[in-house]
């Protein structure tokens, strides 16, 4: 009973990770603010999809998500509210939002450059007031708040610290969610090479 309880988690958050650092404009990093400092990858957000139809958090999050800026430490997303996003009261789901606390915090830190973007030791929410129905949209704002000396957002030796703020389609604030990573792996994987999965297809404006 232990290994399936244990195993869940993981499989939930690697999903997470996979679609949080492909899903930009439907290409990744693909010509946005932030791409000049990242690995110049880009996958088909069609072929992604195709790839990922199978798994559940995919079919949740991945596409119905957009995003609409990107800049260095910080990412704007939206999630257009479907049914499947909703619990028995036909509002947005609480776990929903969770997911995309843990998606956010991790697209705000690759967002300062890191390809590998860590693993979690800490996820919050708290809830203020309805995030939508089905047909409205759930706007997000993740940032990487660990700053080093002051600085513009950066990531720490060891910690990076990220917020994500929602408002619901009347502009209320919705929810705020903490995600804490730990990246010193992440870190030390930059000066690897970074080699894009077999198969995976490049964007030729890229």
């Amino acid at each position: 009973m232990l290994r399936p309880m244990l195993a869940a988690p993981m499989y939930v958050y690697l999903c997470l990770i996979y679609i949080g650092l492909e899903v930009i404009h439907g290409r990744v990093w693909a010509r946005t603010e932030v791409s000049e400092g990242l690995p110049m990858l880009s996958y088909n957000l069609p072929l992604r999809a195709k790839h990922n139809a199978h798994t559940s958090i995919y079919r949740l999050l991945g596409a119905n998500i957009k995003v609409t800026n990107a800049v260095h430490g910080k990412v704007d997303f939206e999630l257009d509210i479907m049914k499947e996003h909703t619990n028995r009261l036909k509002i947005l789901h609480g776990g929903t939002i969770a997911s995309m606390v843990d998606l956010g915090g991790s697209l705000a830190v690759a967002s300062t450059g890191l390809y590998n973007t860590g693993v979690s030791t800490d996820l919050n929410v708290t809830y203020l007031s309805g995030g939508g129905k089905v047909g409205d949209k759930i706007t997000a704002t993740a940032v990487c708040d660990k700053s080093k000396l002051n600085l513009a957002p950066a990531i720490g030796k060891t910690l990076a610290y990220t917020s994500v703020t929602f408002r619901n389609s009347k502009g209320e604030l919705a929810a705020r969610g903490s995600h804490t990573k730990y990246v010193t792996h992440a870190v030390k994987a930059q000066d690897e090479p970074f080699v894009p999965p077999t198969g995976a297809e490049i964007a030729d404006d890229v």
